[in-house]
């Protein structure tokens, strides 16, 4: 039976904005206009560079960045410097741009949470089930949470920039099992990559995939996991 739920944070519980609004908002910041056809193609550029954390992933990598990205989510230094380093493959106006741009997507209005987010949470926490998020991140996401009155609604936060560990590594679904108190046959992963999440079944733990999609297109996949857990 199910006792304890670990989520994913980015494609499942919450998704990051689009890059056109992150590039615009980082723009201003600065002081920066561009013409329309100029920004709408740095924009393109930068999505096909990756450069936005949470969102596609680099159309082509170059080889000095591979190993940055395959490492990217085991610490602070590395994650910023992994998508700095492919946002100034996107032909940059301004060379400031990319630590603009990479401290831009850490702040908790640039995330919107999942239409049934809030009301899974308080599901679960009204049926005494405990909640972990375990997320590969470089950066605190906590304030993302507490901006968006869902903070109290999980029982830890187990990020792979915190633990030098990343998904799918069996270890980082470890501590998440451990901070709930629960044997990992009774606890359900849930999340957006097969691969990545999907690795807390070598666990023992069950697994249900949900799909990355914009918001508007994704009312209540979350739904699913209260059918795992008595009423």
């Amino acid at each position: 039976m199910t006792k304890g739920i670990l989520f994913d944070f980015s494609g499942t519980l919450f998704r990051i904005t689009d890059t056109r609004p992150w590039l615009d908002g980082a723009l201003a910041s600065l002081g920066l206009e561009l013409p329309e056809a100029e920004a709408a193609a740095l924009a393109g550029r930068l999505a096909d560079a990756g450069a936005l954390p949470g969102g596609p992933n680099p159309r082509e990598l170059p080889e000095a960045l591979r190993r940055l990205w395959a490492e990217r989510d085991l610490d602070a230094v590395r994650h910023r410097a992994a998508y700095t380093g492919l946002a100034a493959l996107a032909d940059l106006p301004d060379p400031r741009l990319a630590d603009v741009l990479y401290d831009r997507h850490r702040l908790p209005e640039s995330w919107r949470p999942y239409p049934d987010t809030e009301a899974v949470l308080t599901q679960l926490r009204r049926r005494g089930v405990p909640v972990a998020v375990v997320s590969n991140i470089g950066w605190d996401l906590r304030p993302v949470f507490d901006h968006h009155g869902v903070g109290q609604l999980v029982d830890a936060y187990v990020l792979s920039f915190e633990h030098g560990v990343q998904k799918p590594d069996p270890r980082l679904f470890r501590a998440a099992c451990d901070a709930l108190g629960l044997d990992p046959a009774d606890v359900l992963m849930v999340g957006d990559d097969a691969d990545a999440d999907g690795g807390a079944t070598a666990l023992g733990c069950a697994f249900l995939h949900v799909a990355h999609r914009p918001v508007e297109e994704r009312p209540d996949s979350l739904t699913k996991v209260l059918d795992r857990i008595p009423d």
